[in-house]
């Protein structure tokens, strides 16, 4: 199955949680933050959203990061995405 954004949507897929501490410390599942930091999977195409014209300026494959209670959370064929508004991505990570 694929997802398809509509307007000025992006579909995201978190990139892993940091296991270890800088200092080689292991962190369990409840002390890890939350990842700010996703990877790009699809993106809607943009137009007039609300009365405005949106131009898209993430690609797909890019790495971004992301307002931290942003979007909705959704279970594709086990794989866990969140879908986010353009706005709510701060920048791309290159």
């Amino acid at each position: 199955m694929t997802v398809k954004p509509l307007g000025d949507r992006v579909v995201i897929k978190n990139c892993e949680a940091e296991e270890t501490t800088k200092s080689g410390l292991i962190l369990t599942s409840a002390a890890k933050e939350k990842p700010q930091m996703a990877m790009v999977i699809a993106v809607g195409p943009g137009g007039n959203v609300d009365g405005k014209e949106i131009t898209m300026q993430v690609k797909e494959g890019q790495k971004v990061i992301y307002s931290k209670y942003a979007g909705t959370e959704v279970k594709v064929d086990g794989e866990e995405l969140i879908i986010v508004r353009q706005s709510d991505i701060l920048a791309i990570v290159e």
